[in-house]
């Protein structure tokens, strides 16, 4: 890696990151579409990209000189893969850096639903204190429930862990065979059982082409009632418009989403305004820990730049599991 190598960042990075990174290369800070970025993608030897850019054939035909693409975050959905391979132009992320803060993410959501609480803005009479205590009730605790998860990868695992930790009963459905000593005590179902038992269902596969719309319709009508589905990996795996009809039907029922198809929604989502839906603008991975980890993804593509083995490369056996 030299001075003269140019590395475009199309997302924000820390700052830490960034300046690290452009005392290395000569950095371009553009979003794609941006005139900056045009005129730089056909010499860049490297790209620095997180969710929103996407890294298609016809991107890839632009950028001859490119060597190596760095994905600030876990998920490689964005980016065709097979067509670097192809080019080789090798392709590093941070499949763990975010892990802790999604997990407690998907906690602090469980929490808001199965443990309804108050808070006092104001002094209140005995009354009113006891009203709020008589309403305020859940109607069950953590270890009555059964978690499953859909997909046991980094997040799933870790989700599974905590979970048994609680007293949750926990299942999970994943394509590969998951060794039992990596499952921390959650049990594999299929995945219709996995969507019939669970009293809270948590969503953990990746935004592939395959996976668009994998959460439809069948599934989701086999849900209980009173489902808690709760939806951290990306928004195009669910069926929005069977979902919202779901959610129609079953008044008990809450879906909570922090992703979504797209991002940002319009006011035609089909999920809006409904009392049962509570949507979040793309939060789980927002922690400043997990934000810098994911940054740092700029050490990767300078060894690639400079001839060395990156720490985290997505090779076969680097992928995250999905569906």
């Amino acid at each position: 890696m030299s001075a003269t190598d140019v590395v475009i960042q199309t997302e924000p990075l820390s700052p830490e990151a960034s300046a690290w990174l452009a005392q290395r290369c000569r950095l371009v800070v553009a979003a794609p579409g941006s005139a900056a970025f045009d005129q730089a993608i056909g010499s860049a030897a490297g790209l620095v990209i997180r969710t929103y850019t996407t890294l298609d054939e016809r991107l890839l035909e632009r950028a001859g000189k490119l060597r190596v693409i760095g994905r600030a975050g876990a998920g490689l959905d964005n980016i065709d893969v097979e067509g670097c391979r192809r080019r080789s132009i090798q392709v590093v992320y941070t499949p763990d850096a975010n892990t802790q803060a999604v997990v407690e993410y998907v906690l602090c959501l469980i929490g808001d639903v199965v443990r309804p609480r108050v808070a006092l803005s104001r002094a209140v009479g005995p009354e009113e204190w006891g009203h709020l205590r008589q309403t305020n009730v859940a109607a069950q605790q953590m270890n009555e429930l059964t978690l499953g998860i859909l997909g046991l990868g980094r997040v799933g695992k870790r989700l599974a862990a905590a979970a048994r930790a609680i007293g949750f009963t926990v299942v999970f459905n994943d394509l590969v065979e998951i060794p039992v000593e990596q499952r921390f005590g959650a049990a594999s179902v299929a995945v219709g059982d996995l969507f019939a038992r669970s009293d809270v269902l948590s969503v953990h596969i990746d935004g592939r082409a395959s996976n668009r719309g994998f959460v439809k319709a069948k599934l989701i009508n086999s849900m209980k009632g009173e489902i808690v589905l709760i939806n951290t990996s990306r928004g195009l795996v669910v069926d929005n418009l069977a979902l919202a009809e779901f959610l129609r039907r079953n008044p008990k029922a809450w879906a909570l989403l922090d992703v979504h198809e797209p991002e940002p929604f319009g006011a035609d989502y089909p999920l809006l305004g409904l009392p049962n839906a509570m949507l979040y603008p793309h939060l789980a991975s927002r922690t400043r820990k997990a934000m810098e980890e994911m940054s740092w993804v700029v050490r990767d593509v300078a060894a690639v730049l400079e001839g060395r083995a990156p720490r985290f490369r997505a090779d076969e056996g680097a992928q995250p599991r999905a569906r």
